[in-house]
């Protein structure tokens, strides 16, 4: 027989292991560290037209054009100014087709990683009416912290990253 506890252990859409974990306002944040490629400080944007407005533009990192999103507009969260601890943290995504992508994301300040173990991590609860959870797989609750685990595929709005990103030469 299956309690209720295994049961919801066992179907987990969040998967326990290391996450990098960061701030947007109060609201503490985790991104699978595997999925981390780098976290860089605020750089200037250069905006791209048409896009979403948490669609910030891109960055020349190295050569390389990164599409940036700010997270808090993404999340619907109230604006913020930046401040020395803003960054953006360079993840690597998936692009509609199929490839990888760098993608950058601007947050309020990063805190540490953590490695979440099975026990640590819950599904995401249900609140009861219609909202927009698809991207948060998982919530952890560690050191009295909530944290909230995010999906970053589906973070990104694969529509506007496809107008960001060139098409695969054939």
């Amino acid at each position: 027989m299956t309690t209720t506890s295994e049961a919801s252990s066992s179907n987990l859409l969040a998967k326990p292991g290391r996450y990098l974990t960061f701030l947007l306002g109060h609201e503490f944040y985790g991104l699978p560290v595997l999925r981390v490629r780098e976290i860089i400080r605020l750089v200037e944007i250069t905006p791209v037209p048409h896009m979403p407005p948490y669609v910030k533009g891109v960055i020349n990192l190295r050569g390389k054009l990164v599409p940036v999103m700010d997270l808090r507009i993404r999340f619907d969260l109230a604006a913020h100014d930046t401040t020395e601890t803003t960054c953006i943290i360079v993840v690597q995504v998936k692009s509609a087709s199929g490839g990888a992508i760098h993608m950058g994301f601007i947050v309020d300040g990063v805190e540490e990683v953590i490695n979440f173990a099975e026990g640590d991590i819950e599904n995401t609860p249900d609140f009861g009416m219609k909202l927009a959870t698809e991207y948060l797989p998982g919530m952890a609750n560690v050191k009295n912290k909530v944290i909230a685990l995010l999906d970053i595929d589906k973070v990104v709005d694969k529509a506007s990253l496809d107008k960001l990103t060139p098409a695969p030469s054939a």
